[in-house]
């Protein structure tokens, strides 16, 4: 239970990313940037999620 409440991620957390949730984080991070809500986000994610690696 102390592990509950440290301020250290769980062990899981430590894997790497797969590259569809790489670019996945990624295109999340520019949509942040650009301030992108509602429909333009879901636009922008889903342009961004279908370009090439």
């Amino acid at each position: 239970m102390s592990n509950c409440l440290k301020a250290e991620p769980a062990a899981t957390d430590k894997k790497d990313l797969t590259p569809q949730q790489k670019k996945m984080a990624d295109c999340s991070t520019e949509a942040a940037g650009k301030e992108l809500k509602g429909e333009d986000r879901k636009t922008f994610m889903a342009t961004c999620l279908k370009k090439a690696a």
